[in-house]
């Protein structure tokens, strides 16, 4: 176990009592409201090593008001040699630079008498120049000058003559930048390694930062391949995409002296996958299938063991995408780089991955699953790219969903199979599907949008967001869902074959899942692929599917915010539907919904109280559903009856469903408390994540500082809370490893929140977050209500009025809902 932190550390031992359990739930769900808020974008991991002192990043420059301007397409990219030579060394003091020379070699598609190119921040070193064609040796063309654009981020050549179409040039530039510590491009990092102030230098290319390092043609079907040499302090060493071929030594015109490392050629690939990192880390290596894996970090952390578990997983995982996919990683060597500071959690480089510290670190002693599977899905996130992302790219970025998405979605199909104790469903549901949906329909974009949305003043940076990530993953999980994992993963293999390092746009996609689907006869769909995946890509946010029993009429519309629409407001989108769907617990055939509204005679149901529906089952589509208060009261009297008569991630989406459907106006807010009457019985805790994000309202403060509402919510949870926490907490005095496999037990709504706490740690050894959060409430219920609140806390507003509540409440305490007359005590 490494150094702790200030915070409350509860231990094995204290864990088995109940009074110290209820002491560190207390504390660290203090911690939970005040951070509800900001908690779930906030990274729920601490860092292992403190940064070393050093001077503020800048922050990055605004983009350009065209700094997505597209190229002429007058020339096309085949090659760059590439030396790059920044110019520190160990303990200078700066400012620093780096120099470079790019020759790239380009094919003529069309006459010109001028060459464009992408070039941001940087200034020209020396003479440009333009040899060719390369037919006839010793050629060139003249170059009359070279205009930087940097609003537009590019640098034009003016030549006294024209570049013929068919033949190859080489331009030839120079240039030099500055190395800052702002995480885009080349930059310069800070850290402490054994006590010792360290500096390094590594990239970040995506999306649009390679012209910030050295000229080039920066747009992702720009594929070429790559020599690149690094000139380097000698007590550095050098790494990038291919295994380095060649290290010499070169003097500068001081006689200092300087190393020369030298890569191989690389694969055919993009500018933005290009990628450098100059370190003096230590590393381990494992080689699988004759792939050499490396994972580089400071010389503590490899030395007491940080990196092992992350090594031990690459290897397998690399083996689990090839045998699913059928394709082979095409590279010799896979290095993955733990950076003390980086700007994302990872990123894909081929061949040089880079992670912040955290992404990739674990204790040695720490058996607890949740921490290993936060490493685990950031790894396979990373290694999925590796096909989706490197081998096959996305014409331009309003398709980033073909690489985001599909490597969101094979992110869980790769650390569920290293790590079998999680299950693949729930935690892709609560840590996927679950906030996305909430995310969606208050978002104004599609998940692809049309090329000539992406122009202009528009910031690529806004398309990495949940849409692309979470919605691409949901959506891709439907798909795989309705046409068989079988089906699904052979139109991917022929997918990824025929545009190996090349590019390919959503249609493509289409196109061979098509090819799959026409070539047999298991699964029939009731239009073309494209039609029904287009509907769920092209348009905004998600459908409702609104179920009447008594005619078997279904209803779709898209989910929006009833209390917030205005009346220019047009929401007409239609989806094709695929619907999974179970009676009084049978699993029913597949169905679709093809049309706004539909009538089904199967769903027509008796008037017995346990003949019921359940549509969309375990999650299967990405929708909601609204039932009518027919079926809702059936389905609820059935969960007080027998919970686990409805499967689990059916259970969640119940939950979930209706408290959006309450919060955005569709149904009552009593429909919603209707269904939590059962909760007594839940032991399921990702239940009780979703169940504690919707019940525990956004103002909790002020709602708890009430003297009317607080009784009511106090009295109405603990009938339900006593149970889950006792649970647990008798699983705690027995045997506290008993909860080392369970994430949802460790991890969660609440366990993130309280995780994001600058002054409560929980760690290893400790109570469990989730029963840390569930114990919390129940000390703060069962605590004298003017003893509890003597900070002031950030008020937030929240659907949870003290009307709303109060009323509601006392409504369900007094044994009256709109459904039932049943009392829930």
């Amino acid at each position: 176990m490494g150094t702790r932190g200030g915070g409350l550390y509860v231990g094995r031992r204290a864990a088995a009592t109940g009074a110290a359990l209820l002491l560190a739930l207390l504390v660290a769900l203090l911690a939970l409201a005040a951070l509800y808020g900001r908690c779930r974008q906030k990274a729920a991991t601490q860092p292992l090593s403190p940064r070393a002192p050093g001077p503020a990043a800048p922050p990055p420059p605004a983009p350009a008001a065209s700094s997505v301007r597209r190229l002429p397409r007058h020339l096309l990219p085949l090659h760059y040699d590439l030396e790059l030579w920044p110019r520190l060394r160990p303990g200078q003091a700066g400012p620093f630079a780096f120099t470079g020379q790019v020759n790239i070699t380009v094919r003529c598609l069309q006459d010109t008498d001028t060459a464009v190119l992408h070039s941001a921040g940087l200034r020209s070193r020396g003479v440009a120049a333009v040899r060719g064609p390369r037919s006839e040796p010793g050629a060139a063309v003249e170059v009359a000058g070279l205009r930087q654009e940097e609003a537009g981020e590019v640098a034009v050549l003016e030549l006294r003559g024209r570049l013929r179409a068919g033949h190859r040039y080489v331009l030839q530039l120079g240039f030099q930048g500055r190395l800052e510590e702002d995480f885009d491009g080349l930059f310069l990092t800070r850290y402490t390694d054994r006590g010792q102030n360290r500096m390094l230098i590594a990239s970040q290319m995506e999306p649009t930062y390679a012209r910030r390092v050295y000229p080039c043609f920066d747009e992702p079907a720009m594929k070429a391949t790559f020599n690149i040499r690094i000139r380097h302090d000698p007590s550095y060493v050098a790494l990038s995409n291919m295994p380095a071929i060649d290290v010499s030594e070169v003097k500068d015109e001081n006689g200092s002296l300087w190393t020369v490392t030298t890569f191989n050629t690389s694969l055919k690939m993009s500018t933005y996958l290009t990628a450098f990192v100059i370190c003096d880390f230590d590393y381990v290596t494992k080689t699988e299938r004759g792939n050499e894996i490396r994972i580089w970090a400071r010389k503590e952390a490899v030395k007491n063991g940080y990196v092992d578990y992350a090594l031990n997983i690459t290897g397998p995982i690399f083996s689990f995408l090839e045998d699913i996919l059928n394709v082979s990683y095409p590279l010799p060597k896979t290095d993955l780089v733990a950076l003390p500071d980086f700007g994302a959690g990872g990123m894909e480089n081929w061949g040089l991955m880079i992670f912040q510290e955290a992404s990739l670190m674990n204790l040695p002693s720490d058996e607890f699953t949740s921490r290993k599977a936060m490493i685990a899905l950031i790894v396979s996130h990373e290694l999925g790219h590796q096909w989706f992302g490197n081998l096959v790219t996305m014409n331009w970025w309003n398709d980033l969903w073909l690489n985001e998405g599909l490597a969101s979605y094979f992110e869980y199909l790769g650390a569920t199979f290293v790590e079998p104790k999680l299950s693949l469903d729930k935690i892709f549901y609560a840590h996927v599907v679950q906030p996305v949906l909430r995310e969606d329909s208050e978002i104004a974009r599609s998940l692809s949008e049309s090329e000539d949305k992406i122009k202009g003043s528009f910031s690529l940076m806004s398309l990495f967001d949940n849409i692309t990530y979470s919605k691409g993953a949901s959506i891709t999980w439907m798909l795989s869902g309705f046409l068989t994992e079988k089906l699904f993963i052979r139109a991917l293999t022929s997918y990824l074959k025929e545009f190996s390092f090349s590019n390919a746009n959503q249609d493509d996609l289409w196109t061979h899942i098509q090819m799959v689907v026409d070539a047999q006869d298991e699964v029939q769909l009731p239009a073309p692929v494209k039609q029904i995946m287009d509907s769920w890509t092209c348009q905004n946010g998600f459908p409702v599917l609104t179920l009447n029993l008594t005619t078997g009429t279904i209803r779709q519309e898209q989910f929006f915010n009833k209390n917030n629409r205005k009346s220019t407001d047009s929401y007409n989108n239609t989806w094709i539907v695929p619907i999974a769907w179970m009676r009084n617990g049978s699993s029913q055939p597949l169905t679709w919904l093809d049309k706004s509204i539909k009538m089904f005679p199967e769903m027509q149901v008796s008037e017995s109280e346990y003949d019921w529906i359940l549509l969309n089952v375990n999650l299967s589509g990405y929708y909601r559903v609204n039932y009518d208060q027919l079926n809702l009261k059936r389905l609820a009297q059935l969960l007080e009856n027998d919970p686990k008569a409805i499967p689990a991630v059916s259970r969640f989406q119940l939950i979930d469903d209706v408290f959006a459907l309450a919060d955005f106006g569709y149904v009552p807010i009593e429909t919603a408390l209707e269904l939590t009457k059962y909760l007594a019985r839940e032991d399921e805790l990702f239940i009780w994540n979703v169940v504690l994000l919707n019940l525990i309202p956004d103002n909790l403060e002020s709602t708890l500082k009430n003297h009317e509402v607080y009784p009511l919510l106090k009295k109405y949870l603990l009938k339900r809370m006593l149970p889950i926490y006792h649970y647990y907490a008798g699983f705690i005095r027995q045997n506290v490893d008993a909860l080392e496999d369970d994430y949802f037990a460790q991890r969660g709504s609440c366990g993130l929140m309280a995780s994001c706490s600058e002054t409560v740690v929980v760690r290893h050894r400790s109570s469990t977050p989730n029963v840390v959060c569930i114990s919390f409430i129940l000390t703060v219920l069962t605590s004298p209500q003017e003893c509890i609140w003597k900070n002031s806390w950030q008020q937030r507003a929240g659907w949870a009025s003290k009307t709303v509540w109060t009323s509601h409440l006392n409504c369900m305490l007094s044994g009256g809902t709109t459904l039932s007359t049943k009392s829930p005590f």
